[in-house]
Formats: C-alpha cells, structure tokens, sequence
C-alpha cells in the first residue's frame, strides 16, 4: 500500500494546485478544533477581513465557500440566476464556456460572447449585446486559466448596471496574483479559489457579493436550488448568528487564514510585482529557446502562461518526462489548445525566478536530445 509519506516531491508549475508554503502545511497539521468554537469563529472574522482585502472590497458578505474554484463559479450562479432570466456570458476558454454550461442549468437564457483561443472576449460585441439583451447578469472570467488571457473590463459595470444587471467576475487565478478591485470596478459578485495565487491547497473558494446582489438573493422568487451553495442559508453562519449549517473544513480554514497573513505580510503591491518579475523572466529564456506565446500579446497573464509546445514534439511525453526526469509539472493544452500547447503557472509561492529558470533549464535539457 502506498503510504503518503513516499509521495514524490513535485515542483507545481502547472495551472494549479500552485506550490504551499511551509507555514500554511504547518498551519494546516494544527489540532482540530470545532467549528462553533468561539475561537474558530474568531479566526474566520480575520479570514474574512483578509479576503477582503485581496478583492479589494469592503462587502460584508465576504465568505469562503467549501469546496474549490468551481464551487465558487456554481454558488455565485445558482444564487443570483433564477429561471428565465437573460445572462451574457464571455467565454474565450473553459472556464467561460463552464460559466455558460451552469448559468444554463439554473433554467437561464443564456447568450455567449466569444473570442478565439488566445484572444480576450471584444469589449465591443460583449458592450452590443448587454445592450441588445439588457441581461439580468453578465459574467466574464478576468483570468482565463486555459489561455492564458487576462480580460478587460473597462466601462462593462455601467452598461451593466443600464439594465439593472449584475456583473460577475470569476477570478479563480487572478486573486492574490495580480490587482482585483472588486468595489473600484463595480463588480457586483465575485469568486476564487485557493489553489492558484493564495498558495493554499484546493478545498476553497473566496465568494464576495455587494449589496446589490445581496439584494437581488433577498428578492428570489424561489429557494435557491442547491441546498449545499445556498447563501441564505451559509451567511448565517459566517455572519452574526453562527447558525450551524455544515460543518466546516476547519482544518483547511487554518490553511487559508495562514496563506492570507503571508499575503499580509509582503503586501499586494510587492506580491503583484514578483509575479510580473517572475512572468518576464520566463518569457524572455523562452523567447531565447524559440518557444512562443499562444496567449496575445498585451493579454498575458503573469502566473499562467500559455506557449506552444515545440513543432514535431509530443507535448505530452516530453511533460511526462519532465515530471519523471525533473520533478516539475507543467499543464497541458485544454479544448483548442490540446495537443498543442502547454501552461507553466507562476503561481503564489511559486512565481519565482527560481522557478522559472528551473522549468526552462529543464525544458531546455529535454528539447536538445
């Protein structure tokens, strides 16, 4: 039987999980306490400050969701999006295409705006059909986590807003890595997860809604159909009843408060900084070794970097073989860019020139034979 103590060591420069620090794991091993104890509660009051320093937010309905990213994606829909309503949805990737799939599932009319792989959704077309459609939400993904794409938002709140729409932001690989302005943009609802930038294991994900969806959640029609995700029912908890709903990931909250007090530490400035550091290092050996961007220039993501994988080469024996060989896990292309690219995340405690020269020498090593 295999034991979890003979697990390899990896360095994780893939598109998540992203590499732990050693004081979240150790924060993480801490003795398990209840989730009703008094000092649990406190220490989920300073998640929640934390978190909403990360969105740039002073939303109280500030939370983190049990489970992952995805989570996070279905708890913002299935509470904000009741039959028959009309949603925009931008999708350039999965993770846009996913926001459509579960906005259609809650019974919504749902009109995607899309882009070609590589490219950001056109603010022009998204701005035409929030007009046309005049949605009850529109959704985007600020970092697509397939391409490598960061997405523009300029002017979206106010069209938004025309109709008395919510605009929702999926910022899964963007938090923590670089600026979320949550309340400074006018996004209505937004989530992440914390895996990517926050460097703490997947099993979260930050949701934060403002008042104006909190209004919307107060005016449904019908209860929320996931009894799990519902926010009615989940803010008692979080909030100032501590009512029991489920019980907790404690374990994983030490984690995240952990992750969180790191990010206090070095300050969001400093921390954007050394993934852009990070991410321009990296970009300028591989533009040495001849290996391209599939993601636009102008649109690139610091901690997720999507190139093409070498012609005549199989991406996915050579990944193997760095995994095997040198310990480093990249990702593979998804969708479009199956087969035909790879994602190397510089992500949280790994967005480091460490790592970067790391994943290069090593590429470097394997392309030569």
């Amino acid at each position: 039987m295999l034991a979890v103590r003979d697990l390899p060591l990896r360095l994780l420069l893939g598109p998540g999980p992203s590499p732990v620090p050693t004081r979240v794991l150790e924060a993480m091993a801490h003795p398990t306490i209840g989730h009703l104890d008094p000092a649990f509660l406190a220490l989920m009051d300073q998640v929640r400050e934390g978190l909403r320093v990360c969105f740039g937010t002073q939303n109280p309905m500030t939370l983190a969701m049990s489970g992952t990213g995805s989570a996070g994606m279905e708890t913002v829909i299935v509470n904000l999006v009741e039959p028959g309503d009309r949603v925009v949805v931008g999708v350039c990737g999965v993770f846009g295409g996913r926001l459509a799939e579960v906005a259609r599932r809650t019974g919504a009319e749902v009109t995607t705006v899309e882009a070609p792989w590589g490219q950001p959704v056109p603010l022009d077309r998204f701005h035409a059909e929030i007009d046309r459609v005049r949605p009850a939400l529109a959704a985007l993904v600020h970092a697509e986590t397939s391409t490598g794409v960061h997405q523009p938002l300029d002017g979206l709140a106010e069209a938004v807003r025309e109709s008395d729409g919510l605009l929702v932001l999926d910022c899964v690989t963007s938090l923590a890595g670089m600026p979320v302005e949550v309340d400074a943009w006018g996004i209505d609802a937004a989530y992440s997860g914390t895996q990517k930038c926050l460097s703490a294991p997947p099993g979260l994900s930050p949701v934060t809604l403002n008042d104006r969806a909190v209004a919307r959640l107060e005016r449904r029609t019908r209860p929320v159909p996931s009894w799990y995700l519902d926010l009615t029912l989940i803010r008692k908890y979080w909030g100032g009843e501590r009512a029991y709903h489920h019980t907790a990931p404690i374990n994983m909250i030490y984690a995240l408060a952990e992750a969180l007090a790191l990010v206090d530490e070095e300050g969001l400035p400093a921390r954007f900084a050394r993934h852009r550091h990070a991410h321009e290092r990296l970009a300028r050996d591989l533009a040495a070794l001849g290996i391209p961007f599939v993601s636009a220039e102008g649109h690139r993501l610091p901690m997720l970097n999507a190139i093409a994988a070498p012609p005549g080469v199989d991406e996915a024996v050579l990944r193997r073989r760095l995994l095997l060989e040198h310990g480093i896990e990249i990702g593979g292309g998804l969708g479009a860019f199956a087969g035909k690219a790879w994602r190397i995340g510089l992500m949280g405690h790994g967005a480091t020139t460490y790592a970067a020269d790391s994943v290069v020498t090593a590429l470097q090593r394997l392309l030569s034979r």
